[in-house]
């Protein structure tokens, strides 16, 4: 399977840790996992009573695991599955939207206060001290604060995933989003590389503004967290 192979996108977090981020993979050849303060992403080779077993080795009682499945998950005894729902997995190259009254920066590690406030606010997925680490975050600020942001995160093969889509709600209907969104997608083509992302399937707004800016739905995944039973 070569990396522009969309197949690889079946299983984007398996993917992601067995090629372009294999070097952050933690645990084996049955379960992998990012990092915990990165991401709660996880996965498994397969859903075998001892793939589990595998996993919840790697976790701490406290730790969620997050899995990005093509079918639903049978989560066995020992783990207590705290969300279980379905995203719509988008892949293309979302139309430029230029900005006249703002302008985009590159975050780094000194801006992580403000991304994890924003995030906070706004509840994007799952965002970490180490989430910027990933990838490229692109933001846009206001007054001195940061109001808008969206970065990379899962790096499977050539593909790269877009995430931490969010605008400050007192920012919202300027285009901040459309904007940021297509700067990231830029970069991601300028490297030969392919941009997608996921949205939980219930979010239509979001869904109807990336198939405007020409994206499209390629599948849908099922989201499933869980915790190791105390």
């Amino acid at each position: 399977m070569s990396d522009s192979d969309e197949r690889l996108l079946d299983r984007p977090i398996w993917s992601a840790l067995t090629t372009s981020q294999k070097h952050l993979a933690e645990g084996g050849p049955q379960a992998l996992r990012y990092p915990v303060d990165m991401t709660p992403f996880a996965d498994m080779v397969d859903m075998s009573a001892a793939s589990f077993a595998a996993l919840g080795e790697l976790m701490s009682p406290s730790q969620v695991a997050a899995l990005f499945t093509p079918d639903p998950v049978d989560v066995p005894a020992g783990f207590k599955v705290v969300l279980a729902d379905a995203g719509e997995q988008m892949i293309g190259s979302p139309a430029d939207s230029p900005l006249h009254d703002a302008e985009i920066v590159r975050l780094g590690a000194a801006d992580v206060p403000a991304m994890m406030a924003l995030t906070e606010l706004t509840k994007p997925g799952p965002f970490a001290l180490r989430t910027h680490e990933l990838g490229t975050f692109l933001g846009i600020r206001a007054g001195g604060e940061l109001v808008a942001m969206t970065g990379e995160r899962m790096k499977p093969g050539k593909f790269v995933e877009m995430t931490a889509v969010c605008v400050h709600p007192d920012h919202r209907g300027r285009g901040y989003a459309q904007a940021l969104l297509a700067a990231v997608a830029r970069q991601i083509e300028a490297r030969g590389e392919i941009p997608f992302l996921h949205v939980f399937s219930s979010n239509s707004s979001a869904i109807a503004l990336y198939q405007r800016q020409g994206m499209r739905i390629r599948r849908r995944l099922h989201v499933t967290a869980f915790m190791k039973q105390e």
